[in-house]
């Protein structure tokens, strides 16, 4: 897609603002970045990595502006516990990130449409994982799908918020604003990991990162004022309703997206 480079620094940052307001309410922000991205000619894999590195300042943002609620959230879960989940989410990070680039341009692109489905149906999902993960589990378990759900992030990180969610609220916190206050927190942590494996691997490009990064910072800032007054079936509805609309794009294989195999 032709853009004037002036066109193409507006369409990410929108991009980057929209995705950083959906991270801090509660995830989605890939659905935005990564055809935003590919859009302008970056490749699959660099895309999904560019975007998850200009959305770290966001989510930074959101535990900064949260960072009260956070304490409260921390107290609760109770120290080991606590500290369990963000070791779950620095070597989730790590190993999520390491597969993403094994997996190269051309496996990539097949998986997005898959990835991007996946994603949809967690957002849609979302009261019955969290229903499921709050019923009693070993504590390993919950700690083997902490680790999980964080790869998942390190690799993807579309739907990962809602994987989270789930998953604090299985720990414990029954408070949806305070398992999100933690889910932010291991959401940088993941994406802080993951970013350094894909800047190791070349795989992080200048276009589109500080447009992206900047509109982030701004939209988490408002996201993190939305999520006391959104309510939580709103927000996962126009989600489901955006993933939805993006899948169906990407299985459609768009040249405007970069995706075209001729």
């Amino acid at each position: 897609m032709d853009v004037a480079p002036s066109g193409v620094a507006l369409l990410l940052l929108a991009s980057g603002f929209f995705a950083g307001l959906l991270n801090a309410v509660a995830g989605g922000g890939s659905f935005l970045t990564l055809p935003a991205l590919m859009s302008v000619g970056v490749p699959p894999v660099a895309a999904n990595a560019t975007g998850t590195a200009a959305l770290l300042p966001g989510y930074l943002a959101s535990v900064l502006a949260d960072r009260r609620r956070l304490r409260t959230a921390w107290q609760e879960l109770g120290g080991g516990l606590a500290w369990g989940l963000l070791m779950a989410g620095v070597l989730g990070g790590v190993v999520g990130a390491l597969a993403l680039l094994l997996t190269g341009d051309a496996r990539f692109r097949v998986l997005i449409p898959w990835l991007l489905l996946v994603a949809t149906a967690l957002f849609a999902l979302g009261p019955w994982l969290q229903r499921q993960a709050a019923r009693p589990h070993p504590g390993p378990l919950r700690m083997l799908g902490a680790g999980l759900g964080c790869t998942y992030g390190g690799y993807f990180n579309g739907g990962v918020g809602i994987l989270l969610l789930a998953i604090l609220r299985g720990q414990g916190l029954s408070d949806l604003a305070a398992a999100n206050a933690v889910k932010n927190l291991l959401s940088t942590a993941l994406t802080v990991m993951a970013v350094g494996v894909y800047i190791a691997g070349g795989q992080v490009v200048a276009t589109g990162l500080l447009a992206v990064g900047a509109g982030a910072i701004l939209g988490a800032r408002l996201g993190i004022a939305l999520v006391r007054r959104m309510p939580e079936a709103g927000h996962r509805h126009a989600v489901t309703g955006i993933g939805a609309v993006i899948t169906v794009l990407f299985f459609l294989d768009p040249a405007w997206l970069g995706l075209s195999t001729s």
